[in-house]
C-alpha cells in the first residue's frame, strides 16, 4: 500500500460502493490534475512539483465540494490524486554506514504517496537531499493512483458533512472519494508489509499519504491544536500538575524574551508571542472545554521546540496519541510521570530511569509482539542522566541516592493491588522491576515501532507494597514539591538532545535490516 499502484479509495474492483453496501458501475470521472511523471535532480524543483500536484488536486476538490454543498449535481465523479515520489536504483548504495536513514537497502523501485507538502516542507527537502546524495539517481515525481478523500482536502480539519443536508450526505460518496481504512494500516512500520517480486514498488516511507492525513485530523481532535504547532521534541505526562508547571515555565520564558523559543501555543490556538519578537499580548482564545489529551507547544524555529501532552491515565491513551504524533516524525519523545516504587529502599520523590520494560499493557500485542525487546538508547539515557545531575546538583555516586536505573513494569489494571497480587509481584521480582506505571512501556514500544527515539524518567509517588499509599493530602504536597524539578529535568533533556543533530539522535537500533529510506 505504500506504492503508487494502490487501488482507488472508495472503489472495489472498479465499482463504486454506495452507503447501502450495494455497488454500481463506475461513472465517468472528472480528474482535478493528472501530471505525467518527471525526473528531478534538483531537490527544490522536486519539492515544488510535489506541492504543485497536491495543491492543484486539493483545490479542485474544495471547489467541487462547495458547488456540491450548494446543490449542484455533477455529471461525473469528482476525483484528485496524491502526488508520488519514486526512486529506481540498479546498484548497491555506497553510503556512510553510520547513518540510520536516507538510503534504500537493495536495488529496485521504491515509492510513496505524499500529502501536506507545506507542513512537511523541511522534512521532504531533507529526505530528497539524502536520496539524491546517497544514490546519485534522479527522483521521479508524478500523480499516483491513490485518490485524495474529500475530507482530507480541507487541512484545517473542516467537517465537510456539516454544510450538507442528510440527503446530500448520503450521496457524498457517489461523487467524491471518502476515507477508506483499507489503505491506512500500519503494515510498513510493523514489518508485515511484503511485496512479491515484480508486483509493485517497495515502500519508500513508513506511512502512506492517507494514513498521514488521518492522523493529522485525529491530532486536532484529541489535542485541540493544529498539527502545524507540534514540535520535534515531545514530552508526555499523566498528570495535570506537570502541564500547569509547563504553562508557568513557558509563559515566564515568553515574558523574559528567551532567545530559544518564539511563542507558546495552548489548546484552541491561543498564542503567546515572545516579547523579544512582539510587544503584543496573547492572541486567540483558549478552548472552553479541555480536549481528551491537550497539547501545549513551546515553539522554536524549524519546529525544534518542545511539545507537551497530557495523555491522562492508561495505555490506551498512550498508544492512541503516539500512533498519531508519529506521522509528524519527531526526533524524540519522553515519558515524565509518576510511578509506584517497588523497592523498599526507594523514597518518595526518587527518580527511575527506565532501561527496560515489562509489557503488560496489552494494547500493542498485535502490532509489536511482547517478545520484541525495547533497547535503551544510549543518547537518550545519557541525556536524561546528565539532566538529572545538572538540575539536582548531584553527580557520580551521589546521584544514586535519588535515582535508580532499572526495569519499569507497565500494566493495564490500575487497581492491581486489590486482586491476589502474589502472582504479579512474583513476575515483577523475577523481571527485576523497580517501578510500576500504566503508560511508559506503551510509549517506548510505539517509539521503537515508529523509529522515534524514546526514553522514560519517572518519579516515585507511592510504595503500595510497603504501606506508603497515595493519599490526597500527602499527594498534593508531594506534587507541589517535586513536579517543578522533574519537569525542568525533562526540558533540559530535550535541549541536550536537540544539540546532537538528527544523524546522531536517530539510532540504528530502531531500524530493521530491510528498511525504508525516509526517516
Amino acid at each position: 500500500m505504500a506504492g503508487v499502484d494502490v487501488e482507488g479509495i472508495g472503489t472495489a474492483g472498479g465499482r463504486i460502493i454506495d452507503p447501502s453496501g450495494e455497488s454500481a458501475e463506475v461513472e465517468p470521472v472528472e480528474v482535478g490534475v493528472s501530471a505525467a511523471a518527471e525526473q528531478f535532480t534538483d531537490l527544490t524543483a522536486a519539492y515544488q512539483r510535489v506541492a504543485e500536484i497536491y495543491d492543484t488536486g486539493t483545490r479542485f476538490l474544495r471547489d467541487r465540494f462547495r458547488e456540491y454543498a450548494h446543490g449542484k449535481d455533477p455529471q461525473k465523479r469528482q476525483r484528485a490524486f496524491y502526488p508520488y515520489v519514486r526512486i529506481r536504483t540498479t546498484g548497491w548504495a555506497q553510503v556512510d554506514t553510520r547513518l540510520s536513514f536516507g538510503f534504500v537497502t537493495d536495488p529496485g523501485s521504491y515509492s510513496v504517496t505524499i500529502t501536506r507538502p507545506d507542513l512537511f516542507n523541511a522534512y521532504l527537502h531533507q529526505q530528497f537531499e539524502q536520496l539524491l546524495h546517497n544514490h546519485q539517481v534522479p527522483i521521479e515525481i508524478g500523480t499516483s493512483s491513490t485518490p485524495i478523500p474529500v475530507h482530507f482536502a480541507f487541512p484545517d480539519g473542516m467537517h465537510v458533512e456539516s454544510d450538507l443536508t442528510p440527503e446530500r450526505i448520503r450521496g457524498l460518496r457517489n461523487v467524491f472519494d471518502v476515507p477508506d481504512l483499507a489503505v491506512m494500516d500500519d503494515s510498513i512500520v510493523n514489518g508485515t508489509h511484503f511485496i512479491t517480486p515484480g508486483s509493485g514498488d517497495r515502500p519508500l516511507a513508513m506511512f502512506t499519504a492517507p494514513r498521514i492525513d488521518y492522523s493529522l485530523h485525529r491530532l486536532r481532535h484529541y489535542t485541540a491544536t493544529a498539527c502545524e504547532h507540534f514540535q520535534n521534541f515531545v514530552l508526555f505526562t499523566n498528570y495535570q500538575f506537570y502541564i500547569d508547571e509547563f504553562i508557568r515555565h513557558a509563559q515566564a520564558l515568553m515574558a523574559q524574551g528567551d532567545p530559544t523559543y518564539d511563542a507558546f501555543v495552548e489548546p484552541g490556538g491561543r498564542i503567546t508571542p515572545n516579547t523579544r519578537l512582539s510587544a503584543e499580548g496573547p492572541q486567540g482564545t483558549a478552548v472552553e472545554r479541555a480536549p481528551q489529551m491537550p497539547a501545549y507547544h513551546l515553539v522554536a524555529p524549524n519546529n525544534t521546540g518542545i511539545t507537551m501532552v497530557n495523555i491522562g491515565v492508561g495505555p490506551s491513551n498512550a498508544k492512541t496519541i503516539t500512533d498519531h504524533i508519529a506521522v509528524m516524525r519527531p526526533h524524540a519523545w519522553l515519558m515524565l510521570g509518576h510511578c509506584a516504587g517497588l523497592r523498599n529502599s526507594q523514597k518518595l520523590g526518587d527518580y527511575v530511569l527506565a532501561h527496560g520494560y515489562v509489557r503488560e499493557d496489552h494494547v500493542l500485542d498485535a502490532d509489536l509482539p511482547i517478545w520484541v525487546p525495547l533497547p535503551p538508547l544510549a543518547e537518550v539515557q545519557q541525556a536524561l542522566q546528565s539532566a538529572v545531575g545538572e538540575i539536582t546538583g548531584l553527580k557520580d555516586y551521589e546521584l544514586k541516592s535519588i535515582m535508580r536505573t532499572g526495569t519499569v513494569a507497565t500494566i493495564d489494571n490500575r487497581n492491581w493491588e486489590l486482586r491476589d497480587h502474589h502472582e504479579p509481584v512474583q513476575r515483577f521480582s523475577q523481571s527485576r522491576a523497580i517501578a510500576l506505571d500504566m503508560e511508559s512501556a506503551t510509549i517506548a514500544a510505539n517509539g521503537f515501532r515508529f523509529r522515534v527515539p524514546y526514553g522514560t524518567l519517572l518519579c516515585v509517588s507511592d510504595k503500595p507494597l510497603h504501606g506508603e499509599l497515595k493519599l490526597p493530602g500527602m499527594a498534593d504536597a508531594f506534587y507541589k514539591q517535586q513536579v517543578g524539578q522533574h519537569l525542568k529535568i525533562g526540558i533540559r533533556t530535550m535541549e541536550v538532545l536537540r544539540t546532537l543533530g538528527q544523524e546522531k539522535l536517530h539510532s540504528r537500533k530502531l531500524r530493521s535490516f530491510s528498511e525504508v529510506a525516509f526517516q
